[in-house]
């Protein structure tokens, strides 16, 4: 049998488990989608049974699958949606609360509350985020002030915190282990990214005992050994936040390389190496990646809504059966005066708007179907361009982005996306980039590889867009995309 190596990513909408070779082909996956439920009007959550119960089921269909395939899954990684929040009973390992998921805005007021009280540069200098309901330190504060009981049974130390991935490692260890990577310590507004380690200070700010927080490793020093899975008991070797694990994936090693990935948000993410380097355009700097206590700094750009757009075309709308759809019907539409804002769960950066909501501008009585289908996939390359904008500004210029994601199989959208952004766009033979970062950190963890280059080579480019789009054109739908966020931003 040959030796390979699993990945469990853990989504916004679905869990899968992705088996790759030594070469970062993919053997095999399985996926499982799970419940989204919304109390309330910006409020997003995941039942974390339900969650846990999607783990075991993937990862048992797919090392029954490789194993059939005469392959021998030797380790995994775990790789996750970030700045979801758990709080769990250490004795129990039960959740006290659902888990509240990165796109929910319920912390909106309080956060309001700091920004005001004048504690963003705090914040950001010691986390390199902003505050914003998107960052985890908000949701855990909420949790213990609204469950009854949480916050004495936290600072009794009775209770646990952490994002999706320490919440699996805990399960999947038998509770054995409380323990995070940096990368995702650095998405709770908790974490010091300059010295490597949680903050008080940030703590009493966000009022959230210390005693709640777990061990935090590098990505590739989480050496832990499963206990509650039948058949293999899988060593987890490795743990990093879905966004740096595709930025792993699509082999963005040198300061410079640059990745956006489309999945239920969009995320871009620009390696600036050992310099943590701060944004004036309201970008946030993060830890890319930490292998051998070296840490890896990165500008990233959040969009919050990306595939979720296409997936509301589908199940809310009912304009589409399949997203593959997409692409054909928004090339049958000529209308390139409708603009949609999909600001479902508010504005991600560079405006951080979280309580704007979606709107739609220049609907006439020839406007149909497909012009939305096309406005909601435009929607997705005019939130990437302000992104790419809040580069400029801030004095990074790329020449070319890697591109990965659901979204990135629609070469409608890929050329749309180099038209406005006027940059060459890859997409990667193995689009699966989240999963395959995280199981070639595995695989570097068990000593196939000597190094980052060595993951690299197996990168391969599957296909390449470059721009087309006339200059003036360019200028005129950018213009009026930025029409439409200003008229969104006055209806609040």
């Amino acid at each position: 049998m040959t030796t390979a190596y699993l990945a469990l990513d853990q989504g916004t909408t679905s869990t899968r488990a992705a088996v790759f070779d030594t070469s970062g082909c993919l053997i095999c996956l399985a996926q499982k989608e799970f419940k989204q439920i919304f109390p309330q009007d910006g409020w997003v959550e995941h039942d974390l049974e339900e969650i846990w119960q999607t783990c075991i089921e993937v990862i048992a269909e797919a090392t029954a699958e490789a194993r059939r395939q005469g392959h021998k899954v030797k380790a995994m990684g775990i790789t996750n949606q970030r700045e979801t929040t758990c709080i769990w009973n250490r004795g129990t390992g039960i959740p006290v609360y659902n888990a509240i998921v990165w796109q929910d805005r319920r912390t909106s007021v309080f956060c309001g509350e700091l920004s005001s009280a004048g504690h963003e540069t705090f914040v950001s200098e010691r986390s390199g985020l902003l505050i914003d309901p998107y960052f985890s330190a908000s949701k855990v504060r909420w949790i213990l002030d609204n469950v009854p009981g949480a916050r004495q049974q936290a600072e009794r130390g009775d209770l646990a915190f952490g994002t999706i991935e320490t919440f699996l490692i805990w399960r999947l260890t038998g509770g054995k282990f409380h323990l995070t990577d940096a990368t995702n310590a650095a998405r709770t507004s908790l974490f010091d990214i300059r010295s490597g380690q949680w903050d008080r200070g940030l703590c009493e700010l966000f009022d959230v005992p210390e005693a709640i927080l777990g061990e935090v490793r590098d990505c590739t020093n989480i050496d832990v050994d499963t206990s509650v899975l039948e058949g293999d008991q899988l060593k987890i070797l490795s743990s990093i936040g879905d966004q740096q694990s595709a930025a792993v994936g699509q082999a963005c090693f040198e300061p410079g390389d640059i990745k956006s990935t489309y999945g239920t948000g969009g995320f871009l993410m620009l390696n600036t190496g050992d310099l943590l380097v701060r944004s004036s355009n309201r970008l946030v700097s993060t830890i890319g990646l930490q292998v051998g206590g070296t840490r890896t700094y990165a500008l990233e750009g959040s969009i919050f809504v990306a595939g979720a757009v296409v997936q509301w075309l589908r199940d809310g709308m009912g304009l589409i059966k399949h997203a593959s759809e997409t692409s054909v019907r928004a090339q049958k539409s000529g209308d390139d005066e409708l603009y949609m804002v999909p600001a479902f769960t508010g504005l991600g950066a560079p405006w951080w708007v979280p309580e704007a909501r979606g709107a739609v501008f220049g609907i006439t009585r020839d406007t149909g179907p497909n012009d939305f289908i096309k406005a909601a996939l435009d929607s997705v390359a005019y939130q990437t361009c302000d992104l790419f904008d809040a580069l400029a500004c801030d004095g990074v210029t790329p020449k070319a982005v890697r591109v990965d994601g659901g979204m990135a199989t629609n070469d409608w959208f890929l050329q749309r996306l180099s038209d406005l952004l006027d940059l060459t766009v890859e997409r990667p033979s193995v689009t699966e980039t989240t999963a395959v970062g995280v199981a070639m950190l595995a695989a570097l963890a068990d000593g196939v590889f000597s190094d980052l280059r060595d993951i690299g080579k197996n990168w391969q480019l599957e296909a390449k867009f470059q721009s087309t789009m006339n200059l003036e054109v360019r200028r005129q739908l950018k213009s009026g995309w930025g029409k439409a966020i200003e008229r969104t931003k006055l209806r609040l």
